[in-house]
């Protein structure tokens, strides 16, 4: 029987082999414009950037609406 932390190990390491094929595989220099500024880096750290602030976009949305919800259900409780 695998205990919980041997399993959480495993997937860690499956996915850093992932990461590490998926940065050697997307090496490629590419250029980003926006707007007027013209930036040159390497596709997978493009994509591993956007990733991260999709990521803290999604996290500061979420807490936003889950504290609106718990004022309503605060609110709700108070009337009764």
């Amino acid at each position: 029987m695998t205990k919980p932390g041997n399993i959480k190990l495993i997937v860690s390491l499956v996915l850093a082999v992932l990461l590490l094929v998926f940065i050697i595989q997307n090496a490629a220099v590419v250029e980003l414009h926006l707007f007027f500024w013209t930036l040159s880096m390497s596709r997978s750290l493009m994509i591993l950037f956007v990733l991260f602030i999709g990521l803290v976009i999604g996290w500061i949305v979420g807490s936003h609406f889950s504290r609106k919800a718990q004022a309503n259900e605060n609110l709700e409780n108070q009337e009764k």
